[in-house]
């Protein structure tokens, strides 16, 4: 059954906010050595380059990243194809309109046009005269191909669209104290759904020019005075406010249980404070009390605007913490004014969170009722990605596992099969359940590790029987209709393998993978595979494929031979 309309669009939009944190995560270092080889600095011109060569190929950069971030096993293919679009797209505007300058919004754009093609091309068939273009290799060509249309397309168009980008960043950009509350605030708001990091896209790196740069942190570090509007009132939020915050969640636990979430709220705090990583502390407090998530929303909107007043411009190139600011701050225009306000700002946060949580009685770290306190307990790497998967229902529930800078991403077959309690146990601060099966499970700074590790969990669990498996009963068939799946499910499986009429061979083999053989092969729906929990395709051949599909494989096999 096809998902709402909403609920793909808004999948589509949580995957492109995933994806855009493969490409952002290379802007630290980048800022970092361009700001280490400037002449107040260390003055080595060669490691300032290093660091521009990287802002200066922002929108390639963003078309591999993206195209990558889109594909459903991150595969290198994606990203080539990625820079093939990119070039195409880039060389057809020059041709068509030498004015058109499209910035790190083409390498989004072809970006996220590759992982897609990948993804539905990544397997297919071609004649036998032309195999050796056929599956991955399939994905560039059709991604260059694409990337002429888009060409045609945008030369005619993007004239027209780049106007009202520019009308929206200029509004934003005048608008002055009142743009920069706007944007500051549904920063905030937008973090429920992830949606944020597209709103950043935008004003960080497409609105506003100077000498080639576009967007507030690329022009920052070009050395536009104007520039880092857009950036400097995050500061006192996530290095004073947040952290005084987690700190009167901690002076308002019971005397007795301070000691068990005092390591947690501190360790949340200075990470904050270091590194601007805050969505673990506002996921303590984003569902317990949303008029108090709203004031912390609407605080952020007003220090935007306050900094702004202040005339300070500071800039980031990770987020808003203690190591960017030192070293951005020779680039800063009035970066001092950033400590009293933050200072304030830590006062004002621990003042309305200590009273709002005695007041409301909130259920903070270490306030839980006796029995309902979950404790993370320490696991070793290895056994961490098994733990998840049993939490999130079982390796069957997972569609899809991804992850950006602090969350989980997932697609589950059946949101309801998962153990709360236990993500909790496993360190999760907070889960967001997003309809159409997408659940988003924020952990901090370890989500993308922990997302690798659960893909190996699966992995190891799809390739081959459980050691200790006991032999099969002497009465199979009663096994097998034990774990039969439904005929409903059935159903779909012989859809997506082109229908009934489509199979001409099926079998179980290795425990994990069903052996089909096909009379046409363009009949396959890759996609619709993988949404019913087939880990993999192989290819062997005149119509042969293997689907990797775990333990289930016996009962599936039963299940469609009797069709």
């Amino acid at each position: 059954m096809s998902l709402a309309l909403g609920s793909r669009l808004m999948a589509g939009l949580q995957r492109l906010g995933r994806s855009l944190m493969l490409p952002i995560a290379v802007l630290p270092v980048a800022g970092l050595l361009l700001r280490l080889g400037q002449p107040d600095l260390l003055d080595i011109a060669f490691i300032a380059e290093a660091g521009n060569a990287i802002f200066a190929n922002l929108a390639l950069i963003f078309a591999i990243g993206l195209a990558v971030g889109f594909a459903d096993d991150s595969n290198g293919a994606a990203g080539l194809a990625g820079v093939i679009g990119y070039l195409v797209l880039d060389a057809v505007l020059k041709t068509l309109n030498p004015d058109i300058d499209m910035g790190v919004l083409a390498g989004v754009i072809i970006g996220s046009v590759a992982g897609l093609l990948y993804n539905r091309y990544k397997a297919i068939a071609l004649p036998d005269y032309l195999a050796f273009f056929g599956g991955r290799r399939f994905v560039p060509i059709a991604t260059g191909l694409a990337a002429v249309a888009l060409g045609i397309v945008f030369g005619w168009a993007w004239p027209t669209i780049q106007a009202g980008i520019d009308g929206l960043g200029h509004w934003l950009i005048e608008a002055g104290e009142l743009g920069k509350f706007v944007y500051g605030a549904l920063n905030r708001l937008l973090i429920v759904t992830g949606l944020h990091h597209v709103l950043n896209s935008f004003v960080w790196f497409v609105f506003g020019g100077f000498e080639g740069a576009t967007g507030d942190l690329n022009r920052f570090f070009a050395g536009d005075p104007a520039a880092g509007g857009f950036m400097a009132g995050f500061f006192p939020v996530m290095m004073f406010g947040l952290p005084a915050a987690a700190l009167a969640m901690y002076h308002a636990a019971p005397r007795g249980r301070r000691a068990a979430v005092g390591g947690l709220l501190m360790s949340l705090a200075l990470t904050a404070f270091l590194t601007g990583v805050t969505e673990p502390i506002e996921f303590t407090f984003m569902f317990l009390a949303p008029l108090l998530y709203l004031f912390h929303a609407l605080m952020t909107g007003l220090s935007m605007a306050l900094m702004q007043w202040l005339d300070v411009k500071l800039g980031f190139t990770f987020s808003a913490g203690a190591f960017d600011y030192a070293l951005s701050y020779g680039l800063s225009t009035r970066g001092w004014l950033m400590l009293p306000v933050g200072l304030a700002y830590a006062a004002l946060y621990y003042g309305v969170f200590r009273w709002a949580i005695r007041r409301f009685d909130l259920p903070t770290p270490g306030r839980e009722p006796e029995g309902e306190t979950v404790e993370a307990a320490p696991r070793a790497t290895g056994e961490r990605g098994p733990a998840f998967v049993a939490a999130l229902g079982g390796a069957a529930n997972l569609n899809s596992v991804g992850a950006c800078t602090t969350r989980l991403r997932l697609v589950l077959a059946d949101a309801a099969a998962i153990d709360e309690a236990a993500l909790k146990g496993l360190g999760a601060r907070g889960v967001l359940k997003l309809g159409g099966g997408g659940l988003q499970v924020i952990l901090g700074p370890i989500a993308d590790g922990v997302a690798d590790e659960i893909r190996a969990a699966l992995a190891a669990e799809g390739a081959s029987a459980p050691a200790d498996a006991s032999p099969a009963p002497a009465d199979a068939s009663s096994a097998e209709a034990a774990s039969a799946p439904s005929e409903e499910r059935l159903a779909r499986w012989r859809e997506a393998l082109g229908g009934v009429d489509n199979l001409t061979a099926l079998e179980a083999q290795a425990s994990t993978r069903l052996r089909v053989e096909l009379a046409d092969e363009t009949r396959l729906d890759v996609a619709a595979l993988e949404a019913l929990g087939c880990r993999g395709i192989q290819e062997l051949g005149r119509g042969v494929r293997h689907l990797v599909v775990g333990p289930q494989a016996g009962a599936l096999a039963a299940g469609l031979a009797k069709a």
